[in-house]
């Protein structure tokens, strides 16, 4: 008798595989790094359409991190302060973003594979019909998560808190939710086939009825049952 899946499937690891000497390398438009070490400088960069591979981005701190359409892979991103990070169109493959402040961090339309934020605080995270596969948010402070017609699998909040988690027409599988602190979700049906902590069903348990058209109301003063109603 085959063994019972188990649910949610955590995401697959998938930790950056760096080299142990990297060369200096300069991130630019269309750019090819491999084996680089790269140190962001100035105020804005430009690196739409680079491909990154085994690299290392070093601390730095710039208004503006333009990655549009750019692709990563094994590639760690360590302690970045950033207004403005454009990530739009683009694939990141077995990255790790580790520490830091991002503004804005824009995913639209991008793609996500083995991605793992840590200790990151970002203010808006705009993911819109953007695919999040085998992604981890672990002690994350997010203001909002913006993910209309998004795809989440296999994706894992880990003591992350989120103050507004939009939902519309998002779609989930093996989608674990019990380290998440969310004070909202914009649609709550959504949600389906992902996993929620006892706890976190009962917090939001007025907005789970009202999804399902509930009229929740406070009982009727005088009703049988309340303290101090009259008894037969």
């Amino acid at each position: 008798m085959a063994r019972p899946r188990p649910r949610p499937a955590p995401p697959r690891p998938s930790e950056p595989d760096l080299p142990r000497h990297l060369v200096a390398g300069r991130l630019e438009r269309h750019a090819e790094l491999t084996e680089a070490s790269v140190v962001l400088a100035g105020t804005a960069v430009d690196g739409a359409h680079a491909r990154l591979s085994e690299c290392r981005i070093s601390a730095a701190s710039l208004d503006r991190l333009d990655l549009l359409g750019a692709v990563l892979a094994d590639v760690l991103v360590e302690d970045l302060a950033a207004a403005e990070l454009v990530a739009r169109d683009g694939t990141w493959r077995s990255v790790r973003l580790s520490g830091g402040r991002i503004g804005t961090l824009d995913l639209s339309r991008g793609r996500w594979d083995g991605v793992h934020l840590s200790g990151v605080r970002v203010d808006y995270l705009s993911v819109p019909a953007a695919t999040l596969r085998d992604v981890t948010f672990s002690e994350c402070r997010i203001g909002t998560l913006d993910a209309p017609g998004a795809m989440l699998e296999r994706v894992r909040f880990e003591h992350t808190t989120v103050d507004e988690f939009d939902t519309r027409e998002m779609r989930a599988a093996d989608l674990d939710l019990r380290g998440l602190d969310a004070l909202a979700f914009t649609d709550l049906r959504a949600l389906r086939e992902s996993t929620m902590s006892q706890r976190q069903v009962e917090a939001h348990a007025r907005a789970f009825a009202t999804a399902l058209g509930i009229d929740v109301q406070d009982d009727r003063p005088g009703a049988p049952g309340r303290s101090g109603a009259p008894s037969s």
